[in-house]
């Protein structure tokens, strides 16, 4: 059986994203409304990275992100695609928040 990085390869600058979903409890156990845990950016987890864009002068720019990361989505944006009955997102590079540590 094949992993879906395996089978959808992102090309150029784009990274494939599985999303986390955002919890729906605090650490302490309070049950937070659905609004307040799907406002504003989304974490996801990188599950595939194209190998990066090319310059004017034709070199290789890599892309910023890897295979394992934790990154900052925006709100919206991106391109949703499913595999195997599972959803992801693609974005490019550029259209990437932040890395989470």
């Amino acid at each position: 059986m094949s992993t879906p990085a395996r089978r959808l390869l992102p090309l150029l600058d784009r990274i494939l994203i599985e999303k986390i979903i955002p919890k729906k409890t605090t650490p302490g156990g309070v049950l937070l409304p659905e609004s307040a845990a799907s406002k504003g950016a989304v974490e996801g987890k990188v599950v595939a990275a194209g190998p990066g864009a090319y310059s004017r002068d034709g070199k290789l720019l890599p892309t910023s992100c890897k295979v394992g990361d934790t990154v900052l989505l925006p709100e919206y944006g991106g391109t949703q695609v499913k595999v195997d009955g599972k959803e992801f997102m693609i974005f490019r590079d550029d259209e990437i928040l932040a890395k989470v540590e």
